[in-house]
């Protein structure tokens, strides 16, 4: 009598994926146009307190607050809390494409960020006096968990490249010109 070994399998679910031709056209009218810029537009208008909504195009109001030792009342994530959200987002949108793109299929993807901020000058409302570069987030920690029918080696790859061209990334990471004034 023999005994048969089944050989286990592992089911896999990929994550939904995005549409490749169209990643390729837009790759393609960004070779076309490497100097080509869209515009962001949102319009944050304050509760009372700290809470605050933000308005992006027809989408529900982004709702913003501070914890109550910074004296807001905790009803939502902290501002920059907000502004990890969009780089977590924007990394995971990343990896999502140059995965795509490499034509590697993805069974997993998380983005785990935390930064450390300072806010000694209290807003500019009587605080520590303090230079620009002291405030703000002085370190940004990303792990970003990515799983797929690829190699470690290329999983970091695509990672690797993800950040190197992901624009909130740069955003955080390169001085960017700001204004802000007294709207007429």
């Amino acid at each position: 009598m023999s005994t048969a070994t089944a050989t286990p399998t592992t089911a896999r679910v990929y994550l939904r994926p995005i549409d490749r031709d169209g990643l390729m056209g837009f790759a393609d009218k960004g070779r076309a146009n490497p100097e080509f810029r869209g515009t962001n537009v949102v319009h944050t208008v304050c509760e009372g307190q700290y809470r605050t909504l933000s308005y992006v195009g027809q989408h529900q109001a982004v709702v913003v607050d501070e914890p109550p030792h910074l004296f807001g009342e905790d009803t939502a994530p902290a501002p920059g809390e907000i502004v990890l959200s969009g780089l977590g987002g924007c990394l995971a949108v990343g990896v999502t494409a140059v995965a795509t793109w490499k034509q590697v299929r993805l069974t997993r993807l998380e983005v785990f960020l935390e930064a450390d901020i300072g806010n000694s000058a209290a807003w500019g409302a009587g605080g520590a006096e303090r230079e620009p570069a002291q405030m703000g987030f002085q370190e940004i920690r990303v792990k970003v968990l990515v799983e797929g029918d690829a190699s470690r080696e290329e999983l970091a790859e695509i990672v690797r490249r993800a950040n190197y061209f992901s624009p909130v990334a740069n955003t955080l990471r390169n001085p960017v010109p700001m204004t802000v004034s007294l709207m007429d």
